[in-house]
């Protein structure tokens, strides 16, 4: 016989309360580990999978954000990654999972400074298409780490393509002067003095001071500039006047008479098939002596204005190969000049072209340049507004 059973809403009750309890212990603890995962890392999948390229020489694809992360594959400057997903590591730095582009297709996270996102390879390539056909007009370098950017603007961070190392080369197809930006504080700075060319303390104040004060500066020199892939897999952008040395070749520097040398292109086939110089950290040497077209321009105090030409005298160069000395061809009068410097013609007979401003209005002079007789270098203006240079 069974014996009824009693009290079955009052046993229920005892086995539900522990049962309840433990599945919250279990809640609470999954919530503990989702927070202490939450306070390493933050995470964010990809809506739509992106490509990237790689900027920096070579970077570890690795297993995880964590510091004791294994290596996976090395990706080198110029490489193409699929991303993944973006991640936010403790200490603020941004992270990628990508998909290399090796024969295993290995995925893992790399540091998101060491890839430009394909958007911002497009800004790039799109700019050295619009000077696809413009020679260059002058090589330089940076004396320190500095941002390339898009636009001629560093007042916000948007802009920025990549970070350029110290000392990379590049030539110079134009430049623009632009108003001086009153930038804030949560903007990265494109300015970055020489090591050990700022004083620090006491001296830096007494430098300062003892310095004479010169007028202020409203607008600032930008150079666009197109990168050998070598130095960037981005070809083309932006940047600061201020970061940029420019790298005149030593067979010209010493000519230098108290204007500043803006551009110049060699007339001659003699050294290398760079026309301005060679594309490494010795930028300013050239092989051989030869013949250059220079565009001059004088230096002031004056605060530089937003309009001012680009050059405003033509210096050319010649080169007596039999007495290895270098002789003044001709001189311009001073005109206010616009970029850019073009040369073309046979080796025989060549010419250059550029670009004045008169009157409000912009025309082209043309200059034939030839060896007379006696095999010296002669500069010929064609038409009448270049007719009055000085020939020597």
């Amino acid at each position: 016989m069974t014996r009824p059973v009693t009290g079955t809403r009052d046993n229920a009750r005892s086995v539900g309360i522990p049962l309840m309890q433990k599945i919250i212990k279990q809640q609470q603890l999954i919530m503990i580990l989702l927070l202490a995962l939450g306070g390493s890392a933050c995470s964010t999948i990809a809506g739509k999978e992106t490509t990237g390229v790689i900027i920096a020489r070579r970077a570890q694809v690795r297993s995880s954000i964590a510091v004791v992360a294994a290596d996976l594959t090395e990706v080198n400057r110029g490489d193409t990654v699929d991303i993944l997903e973006s991640a936010t590591a403790e200490g603020g730095e941004r992270w990628l999972r990508v998909r290399a582009h090796d024969a295993e297709r290995t995925e893992g996270w790399i540091e998101s400074r060491n890839v430009m996102p394909q958007e911002l390879l497009e800004r790039s390539r799109k700019l050295a298409e619009e000077d696809k056909d413009t020679p260059a007009q002058a090589t330089g370098q940076i004396h320190a780490s500095t941002n390339l950017r898009s636009t001629p603007d560093r007042s916000g961070n948007d802009n920025i393509l990549l970070k350029l190392e110290s000392g990379s080369v590049f030539d110079i197809v134009s430049w623009k002067r632009v108003p001086k930006p009153k930038t804030a504080e949560t903007v990265e700075s494109d300015e970055a003095p020489k090591a050990g060319a700022v004083p620090q303390g006491a001296a830096r104040r007494r430098a300062e001071s003892e310095a004479p004060k010169m007028p202020e500066e409203t607008n600032e020199l930008w150079y666009k500039v197109r990168l050998d892939p070598s130095i960037s897999p981005a070809p083309a952008g932006w940047v600061y006047g201020r970061q940029v040395e420019l790298t005149v070749p030593s067979d010209i520097i010493f000519y230098r008479t108290g204007r500043e040398f803006v551009a110049w292109r060699r007339l001659d086939e003699a050294g290398s098939s760079d026309t301005t110089a060679p594309k490494d950290k010795n930028a300013g040497r050239e092989a051989q002596p030869g013949s250059w077209v220079i565009l001059e321009k004088s230096s002031s105090d004056e605060p530089s204005k937003l309009d001012e030409p680009d050059f405003d005298r033509i210096y050319v160069l010649g080169y007596d190969k039999s007495r290895q000395e270098h002789y003044t061809a001709y001189r311009s009068p001073d005109l206010n000049g616009r970029l850019p410097l073009k040369v073309g013609g046979t080796s025989n007979d060549k010419f250059f072209t550029v670009q004045v401003e008169e009157n409000g209005q912009v025309k082209e002079l043309k200059y034939r340049v030839y060896k007379d007789d006696r095999g010296l270098l002669r500069v010929e203006a064609q038409g009448e507004g270049a007719k009055s240079g000085r020939k020597k």
